[in-house]
């Protein structure tokens, strides 16, 4: 076993998507990066979560719309073949295999070191390789980009049941027979929807409604959506027990009546992973909750050198987000560096992410790539009225869209836009129907941009498009 120290300008602890960003955003400028990983170069995103989800959704999607149009219905004579679907997901994965993101972490002149990292003092990461320990010295900035773990509800008998959580029901080879899911939330409700359609008969447990956080109304159309498919959704469900045996899982619910399952799916939320990092060591909690600026420095931690990114930084848990959390971090770091930025970034600079935090404009878009798909951005009715301001909501059935009644014969959806009336700018929308991710980021724009709706107004959508929807909502506004 052998011990060695190296001095580096940064050094990332964690290769996902978020630290990659971050690690690339810095060493393009000449700033020598190493970037420590203890599993896969690509991390969840990659591997676990986003790419793989929606390969195991897309599959379902496209014969689904291809159901609705006459013509093509014809032509649909079967179902889904399982073992392709699967196979397809795992090319996405390239069978979970990092040697291609490892080469490019190398091609961007990123350095990489596989093992397990903690802070052992400030600037000081101490690495546990297989060949022994390494200790990197940060002559400028470390960065966690750790992610978050998912949290297991305190039931007995659950964590001896052995439950899928997201990275089993992404990974997982072969179809169970019979599924049950913990959650409602965007992972329960799309891998509820995945495995029914590939063949699954899925039970959607959910203490309150589905998809809380959207509009209401996102939830409920959800909602039919998997009955339709099936799924047996069932709200105000609580678990009370839980055991496996050689027959498959066994839960036993709140009200006393019991379900069966051949695999258990748990997905009530992540925590941040910030448990044996080594905070301690640089007079943070071990485990605790950390506290960073739109910079992603780390507040209570002597000098500008700790930055954390991503989930683990305790805001919004969503892959894209992190990635525009790293692309300002990365940038303040080679700034600091390069002394031509001290103290707070400036908000709406290229150093801040102000879009996630900003009052006026929070604008964070997330997409649940159910079918009907549920995109949104910014602020609900509900939270725009919390915080006080002057709310006028405007909704509008996308079914009466000329270009959506193209994409599907009955097509059904519903769009929102919620308006702060003192200024007259969007401060939220929302879609929900078939295919509207691709809506969401001129919604996005609108309101990063708090673009006034008198301008938006001659924002014209091409005919004939789904995108009409925003002259529709304008007009009902009363433009």
């Amino acid at each position: 076993m052998s011990t060695q120290e190296r001095e580096v300008d940064v050094v990332v602890i964690g290769a996902g998507a978020v630290g990659e960003n971050v690690a690339d955003r810095a060493g393009r400028t000449g700033l020598e990066v190493v970037v420590v990983e203890s599993e896969l170069v690509g991390g969840e995103c990659s591997y676990w979560a986003c790419m793989p989800s929606k390969a195991l959704l897309r599959s379902g999607q496209a014969l689904a719309a291809a159901r609705r149009l006459p013509g093509a219905a014809e032509a649909v004579t079967g179902t889904l073949d399982a073992a392709k679907v699967l196979a397809r997901r795992t090319s996405f994965t390239s069978d979970w295999d990092d040697a291609s993101q490892a080469q490019w972490l190398q091609g961007a002149g990123l350095g990489l070191v596989r093992g397990t990292a903690r802070l052992a003092g400030p600037k000081r990461v101490e690495v546990a390789t297989a060949g022994g320990t390494t200790t990197l010295l940060a002559r400028h900035a470390v960065v966690l980009a750790t992610g978050s773990e998912p949290v297991l509800p305190d039931v007995p008998g659950l964590a001896a049941s052995e439950p899928w959580t997201s990275r089993e029901a992404t990974s997982a080879k072969s179809v169970p027979a019979r599924l049950a899911v913990l959650g409602g939330g965007v992972v329960g409700v799309e891998l509820a929807q995945a495995w029914a359609r590939l063949g699954s008969r899925v039970t959607l447990l959910v203490r309150g409604g589905l998809l809380r956080g959207h509009e209401d109304f996102a939830g409920e159309v959800v909602a039919d959506a998997l009955r339709a498919d099936g799924v047996d959704v069932r709200p105000g469900a609580e678990l009370s027990s839980v055991s496996r045996d050689e027959e498959g899982i066994h839960l036993v619910l709140g009200d006393g009546s019991t379900l069966d399952a051949d695999e258990f799916l748990v997905a009530t939320g992540r925590r941040p992973r910030t448990g044996g990092i080594g905070l301690e060591t640089v007079g943070l909690e071990d485990g605790g909750g950390l506290e960073v600026d739109d910079s992603g420095l780390v507040a209570g931690v002597e000098g500008a050198w700790l930055y954390a990114t991503g989930d683990v930084s305790g805001r919004v848990k969503l892959t894209h987000q992190g990635k525009y959390e790293a692309r300002a971090a990365g940038d303040a770091i080679t700034a600091r560096a390069a002394g031509t930025l001290e103290g707070t970034a400036p908000a709406w600079s290229r150093y801040a992410a102000t879009a996630t935090t900003s009052d006026v404009a929070q604008a964070v878009p997330q997409v649940v790539f159910t079918d009907p798909e549920v995109a949104q951005v910014g602020l609900t009715a509900a939270v725009a009225r919390e915080r006080g301001f002057e709310v006028r909501v405007v909704d509008y059935e996308l079914g009466n869209v000329a270009g959506a009644s193209l994409v599907a014969d009955g097509y059904t959806g519903r769009a929102r836009m919620v308006v702060d009336e003192r200024r007259r700018v969007v401060l939220g929308a929302t879609f929900v129907g078939q295919d509207v991710a691709e809506l969401l980021h001129a919604a996005t724009i609108a309101v990063v941009g708090e673009v006034p709706i008198d301008r938006l107004w001659h924002a014209v959508p091409s005919y004939p498009t789904i995108s009409e929807v925003w002259l529709r909502l304008l007009e009902t506004y009363g433009l």
